[in-house]
């Protein structure tokens, strides 16, 4: 029984432990700042300043955004996701005021997030980190938090 026990200890641990290895490796991962030059916003403004953190997550990631706004007020939201379609909670306040976000993943470089606001989809980000993993592009459609229709494409430099 003792065996047993062991071998199945081991095997739990193989598994986390490969899967935390996973998740470390991700492209996603790090620390990226946002290249305000390289970046559009319809209907604007961009903001003055934005840093994404990205850090793995049991079988997903977690999110940290802090910026200034154009009218120089503090920018700071997050939200914790795995890549399985299902809805998770984002905390502070989103750009559009969204408040649920849900993801999925293309592959290893690629995935799509929607964002929904009282059940209902305000947003649409398509994802995508460079094969060097530099740079993230992120291709934003929806609505902004007065209504607007929006298409962003932000650029982040990784750190």
């Amino acid at each position: 029984m003792k065996r047993i026990l062991k071998f199945v200890v081991i095997a739990v641990l193989a598994v986390v432990g490969f899967s935390m290895v996973n998740a470390q490796a991700s492209p996603l991962v790090g620390v990226w700042k946002l290249n305000v030059e390289k970046s559009k916003y319809d209907p604007g403004p961009a903001p003055k300043s934005m840093t994404r953190t990205v850090a793995a997550e049991a079988n997903g990631v977690k999110y940290t955004f802090e910026g200034v706004a154009a009218d120089g007020t503090a920018i700071t939201w997050g939200f914790s996701a795995k890549f399985d379609g299902k809805d998770y909670p984002i905390t502070g306040t989103s750009p559009n005021g969204a408040d649920m976000i849900s993801a999925k993943r293309v592959d290893a470089h690629h995935y799509v997030a929607t964002l929904k606001k009282g059940g209902k989809v305000v947003g649409t980000s398509k994802v995508a980190v460079s094969a060097d993993g530099k740079v993230t592009t992120v291709d934003a459609t929806g609505t902004t938090a007065s209504g607007a229709k929006s298409h962003d494409v932000q650029v982040y430099d990784k750190q």
